[in-house]
């Protein structure tokens, strides 16, 4: 699955630190979605989504099998 969360956290202007603690998660998880390594939870997803005042799928792009 692909993502903009990267795009979207450098339009902020946000560090991955301070993006990971204002989601409650660890640095390495940001590094980890960002780089398309790890997909998130469905709950950590809808926190992305409504940090940034996006829909789901306007931050993760689901791509098929």
């Amino acid at each position: 699955m692909k993502n903009r969360l990267r795009e979207l956290r450098e339009a902020k202007g946000l560090t991955q630190e301070e993006l990971a603690k204002a989601l409650g998660v660890t640095r390495q998880t940001i590094i980890a979605i960002e780089k398309g390594k790890y997909d998130p939870s469905l709950r950590l997803a809808f926190k992305i989504a409504r940090f940034f005042g996006l829909k789901i799928e306007d931050v993760f792009i689901y791509e098929g099998d």
